[in-house]
């Protein structure tokens, strides 16, 4: 089932998620619409506060990304069929010189700006099957994972942004918690409380 995606200004983005447990209920049909409504928007992340639930829950298929001419074989390779569910997760190391991208998101449609991350990590998780894991992330599959991570820690793109920035799109973050944009995927806006 395709959910909407809560939009920015909605108070579940602002929030610090809270871990869960093999018992959440109904986790594997949760798993399934998230996974839905992420392709359907054509997303390549989507967390669990982006569909209005509070939880540390967020899943990253960077298939897309595979089809960029730009990136070399291996990159290609890597980024190809990585497909994860992350719960709980702790980013717990984070190296290298920060590096900047265009990113977006699909809680704040049509808003593009470069954010600074640092280019590797170390994430501590576990799976959709309650599998702990410790890997290191580089490259794009990191900054996917970082700005997923942000949104279980309350924190969105937009946050990064230098306040001249964040000032020149101002107008535009207040249409989209007004519910004043097109979208061609299902949002739920905040001064509006109605879905489209």
């Amino acid at each position: 089932m395709i959910l909407p995606i809560v939009a920015y200004g909605d108070p579940v983005l602002k929030k610090k998620g809270k871990d869960i447990t093999k018992e959440y209920p109904k986790l594997d049909t949760l798993l399934d619409n998230m996974f839905e409504t992420m392709y359907n928007a054509y997303g390549v992340g989507l967390a669990a506060p982006q569909i209005g639930l509070p939880i540390r829950l967020f899943l990253v298929d960077t298939t897309p990304f595979a089809e960029d001419e730009d990136l070399t074989a291996e990159e290609q390779k890597k980024l190809k069929d990585f497909k994860r569910v992350f719960i709980n997760a702790k980013i717990t190391k984070e190296e290298g010189d920060e590096w900047a991208f265009n990113e977006g998101c699909l809680s704040i449609p049509d808003v593009r700006e470069d954010v600074f991350r640092q280019p590797k990590i170390t994430v501590e998780y576990v799976d959709e099957n309650f599998k702990p894991h410790t890997e290191v992330f580089d490259g794009l599959i990191a900054r996917v994972i970082q700005h997923e991570y942000d949104h279980i820690e309350g924190i969105l793109f937009t946050d990064k942004l230098s306040s001249l920035k964040k000032r020149l799109i101002k107008g535009r973050l207040t249409n989209i918690s007004k519910g004043k944009i097109s979208v061609d995927y299902r949002m739920r806006f905040p001064d509006q409380k109605k879905k489209r």
